[in-house]
């Protein structure tokens, strides 16, 4: 492969599949089921978990065994408490964001299947300045159409039900990809083309490739704490999203210096490790592939971390795609910083494929 990735047609009709399928955290099977069916040509074998993380491998038989890793979930809210008027209040499934939530359409998933739903607010004539209240968790609430609740249970909807967000992919200026849960199946996409990538390269591993799209990152990297034990790798790249600290409200002295448009990130903090990275920037800078740089003091709330700590320690390291507007229905990333990851992880591996014994043997 050049170093001049694009995007195909045929991998953009996947993306936006993909995306617009659902996979709430501790449901991801819809959008798994999309994963699994693009991956499935490109891979010798496909196995899942208990809780449903998917893993495609090539060169099974290896006994050195690489993850490149992604997560499927995406934040969601669950029925909490429905009054007798039917009025729906919710709690969170993983960090969704209670301040967007005002005038946004929703699905409530039930077993008879979708019920359409409004996250209400009073109109602005209504309320008086002097006593304004901002969006929080005791207030926001979701209207179904209905004046009690047996008239929403009778819909199907209960205590427990998964509410995510009905909008769909779209291309911004044809640069900017927009969609809810970029976070992280921008990641899964990334990964799935790497392997489309490695076949129609043919490409040969002296180590054990694993294509691993976790779930339950959202709420505290489960997916990825689960398979690590289930696999056991020697090494670990990981792909997620990180922040865009160009558009407004964002401290840069705090949050980094990074922008869509510039590269891949590339992660510094103690579950990531040197040697690892270096190989990265080294690929990196030989293939002319542009990339920034990204502190993380403490751990990097990514399933970098879960990898990182598992098995007596993981040789981990992180790759990020800039994102606007994280834990949003519009989060939006540059198709180049989504080509140029691509391009990055394919050359590392190949370079790794250079090195493997000194990487997975000394």
């Amino acid at each position: 492969m050049k170093n001049n990735y694009s995007i195909s047609n045929d991998s953009l009709k996947f993306l936006k599949k993909y995306l617009n399928g659902s996979s709430p955290t501790g449901n991801e099977n819809e959008g798994q089921k999309i994963w699994i069916d693009y991956i499935n040509p490109y891979v010798e074998k496909i196995q899942t978990d208990l809780y449903g993380t998917a893993v495609g491998i090539i060169n099974p038989s290896s006994p050195y065994k690489l993850v490149i890793e992604a997560h499927v979930d995406e934040i969601s809210w669950y029925v909490n408490y429905i009054t007798d008027d039917g009025i729906i209040y919710v709690s969170r499934n993983g960090g969704a964001d209670h301040q967007i939530a005002p005038s946004k359409k929703v699905l409530i998933h039930t077993q008879k299947g979708f019920v359409n739903g409004i996250f209400g607010w009073p109109a602005i004539h209504t309320r008086r300045s002097s006593d304004e209240k901002s969006p929080n968790m005791d207030n926001i609430f979701v209207d179904i159409g209905v004046s009690s609740k047996a008239e929403a249970i009778n819909l199907g909807v209960h205590v427990g039900c998964i509410i995510t967000y009905p909008d769909d992919f779209f291309i911004m200026n044809n640069n900017y990809f927009v969609a809810r849960a970029l976070d992280n199946k921008i990641g899964g996409f990334i990964i799935a083309e790497i392997a489309k990538l490695i076949m129609n390269n043919n490409l040969h591993f002296k180590f054990g490739l694993y294509i691993v799209n976790s779930v339950q990152e959202e709420v505290g990297l489960r997916g990825a704490k689960m398979i690590s034990q289930t696999i056991r790798p020697n090494i670990a790249i990981v792909t997620d999203v990180t922040h865009d600290t160009s558009s407004p409200m964002i401290d840069k002295k705090i949050q980094g210096d990074i922008k869509c448009g510039l590269g891949p990130v590339v992660g510094y903090a103690p579950s990531i490790k040197e040697n690892i990275r270096n190989l990265i920037i080294n690929t990196s800078e030989r293939n002319k592939i542009p990339f920034q740089r990204l502190v993380s003091s403490r751990y990097t709330g990514t399933d970098t971390d879960a990898f990182a700590y598992s098995n007596k320690g993981v040789s981990s390291a992180l790759i990020s795609v800039p994102l606007r507007y994280m834990h949003t229905t519009v989060e939006m990333v540059h198709r180049k910083d989504v080509e140029n990851t691509i391009s990055l992880i394919f050359f590392s591996l190949k370079e790794i494929n250079n090195h493997y014994k000194k990487l997975f043997i000394n």
